[in-house]
């Protein structure tokens, strides 16, 4: 219900909101928002629905001290990267027991190729996020060209844009793209 009386107001204006007066509700009803992507996050990680349950009230408590530290551009992207380097970081402090005896290198191939994959997972996962927050001519060529692997002229077509319009949204994407990996990275 909550909810309801406060979705016009936009995730950004919640945050200002917050920053103003310093109100923890602005914060509660932003992560509200949130809290179904938050699980589906953790629960793809960790494979647990309550270590999954946990973490969403760990992250939460790292979101309010982070949103302390750190100015918030994409509150929903900035949340899916703390949800995911939370659960990254509890997976590898997840430690796998073994005698001596066996080769010590099998459990360091398992850890590496365990975090590699995550890691890899995460990588995909923060380029369809980056994706929904290109403007939309650029997400409907890049989405038109690289994952339905369309060309510039079936693109055209499609779109109504001309090959150069296509050529430069493209362009533009990418280079768009690489900018919002980079910052959602650097949280």
């Amino acid at each position: 219900m909550i909810q309801e009386a406060f979705k016009h107001i936009t995730d950004i204006e919640l945050l200002k909101k917050y920053k103003t007066d310093q109100n923890k509700e602005w914060l509660g009803i932003l992560l509200q928002r949130y809290t179904m992507l938050l699980l589906g996050v953790c629960m793809k990680y960790l494979k647990d629905e309550e270590a999954a349950k946990d973490a969403v009230q760990q992250i939460f408590l790292k979101a309010l001290n982070e949103l302390e530290k750190y100015p918030v551009e994409y509150p929903k992207s900035w949340l899916y990267k703390i949800a995911s380097n939370y659960c990254l970081m509890k997976l590898r402090g997840q430690k796998v027991y073994i005698s001596i005896d066996k080769a010590p290198a099998i459990s360091e191939i398992h850890d590496e190729e365990n975090t590699s994959s995550i890691e890899r997972e995460i990588n995909l996962d923060l380029l369809e996020v980056a994706i929904e927050e290109l403007n939309k001519e650029q997400k409907t060529c890049i989405t038109l060209f690289y994952l339905q692997k369309k060309s510039y002229q079936q693109i055209s077509a499609i779109t109504g844009f001309s090959l150069l319009q296509v050529k430069s949204n493209i362009q533009n994407g990418k280079r768009n793209l690489k900018i919002l990996i980079e910052k959602k990275q650097s949280f």
